[in-house]
């Protein structure tokens, strides 16, 4: 069936975006708004499981599918993220079908959930290099193009996991690094008119079951929203169409003023996470040393904290 909708009514008509990830949950949900708002889609999609291992063309194959039979323009690629090579072929996979790129959305990842006693090398460095390697291997292949081109958008997937999340200590390693990385390039790239965005999406994904989901919220709600005052719905009634929305809202000119920032989205919910700063100091002319922060830290510096995490009685 044609999509007979003008091209002239779509935000997006006519560029060239990769969606990594992008055969189920968020990913897949980004890369159909995409094609709909009249974007040429690379669907990423290696089809592995949830924890990584194991591949299948058919995940992303089947995306590409739904989005041409709307009428959009779609191909597949089945690259891992977690190599260079596999990076590079990604974005090079964009440059061949469709001309230059001008959207990348990183959404790749895998969970392997361990208390930090428990988790081996492999369960770390497997979620670090999907997550953190994934996100560099194709921005680093996708900036030779954008800096060419003088344009481009770039949304990275980070997640309210980098807050502290139990038993997902690699998860919020990456997750929280993304946040970091994603402020960097907003400042490598924005010379070149190029911006970079991260979200923290809340919606049930294959990634957390019911248990991992609700555990997320208990941590959220001893931690606070950090500055944001935003409601906590069931995270299992967010849908991965509602956080695609604010992505791709991203990539278009109604967000031309926007970069190096994170965005809280979810539900009926979007939220901007404020800048790090520190919320006090001390001065202490000379320095510091053991007996002057004993002397001034607990009334000035540490008053009122408390170990929220320590076994209750």
């Amino acid at each position: 069936m044609a999509n007979t909708e003008s091209s002239s009514n779509k935000r997006l008509a006519g560029k060239v975006a990769v969606v990594t990830g992008a055969g189920r949950g968020i990913g897949r949900a980004e890369a159909m708004l995409l094609a709909r708002e009249g974007a040429k889609v690379v669907v990423n999609d290696l089809g592995g499981g949830p924890i990584g291992g194991g591949s299948d063309d058919r995940v992303a194959a089947k995306v590409v599918g739904e989005i041409r039979a709307s009428g959009g323009e779609a191909v597949a690629n089945y690259d891992n993220v977690a190599t260079i090579e596999g990076g590079a072929r990604i974005i090079q996979t964009a440059t061949d079908s469709f001309g230059p790129l001008d959207i990348l959305i990183n959404n790749a990842g895998i969970v392997r959930p361990r208390i930090i006693y428990n988790m081996s090398e492999s369960d770390w460095d497997d979620v670090i290099a999907v997550h953190m390697k994934g996100t560099f291997s194709t921005i680093r292949a996708a900036a030779m193009i954008f800096r060419e081109h003088k344009s481009g958008v770039i949304v990275n997937t980070a997640s309210e996991s980098g807050l502290g999340h139990l038993g997902q200590s690699s998860y919020s390693a990456a997750k929280e690094g993304i946040v970091g990385f994603t402020r960097t390039i907003a400042r490598d790239l924005g010379r070149f008119n190029v911006r970079c965005n991260a979200i923290r999406p809340r919606a049930a994904t294959r990634l957390f079951d019911e248990d991992a989901l609700k555990a997320m919220e208990r941590t959220r709600a001893m931690l606070g929203d950090r500055g944001v005052p935003v409601p906590m719905p069931n995270p299992l009634d967010n849908k991965p169409e509602q956080v695609a929305a604010l992505v791709v809202w991203l990539c278009t000119d109604a967000a031309a003023n926007v970069n190096g920032r994170t965005f809280v989205v979810g539900g009926e919910m979007v939220g901007l996470y404020p800048e790090p700063e520190p919320i006090r100091t001390m001065i202490h002319e000379g320095g510091w040393d053991l007996d002057a922060l004993d002397r001034s830290a607990p009334s000035q510096l540490t008053a009122g904290l408390r170990n929220e995490f320590l076994p209750r009685s």
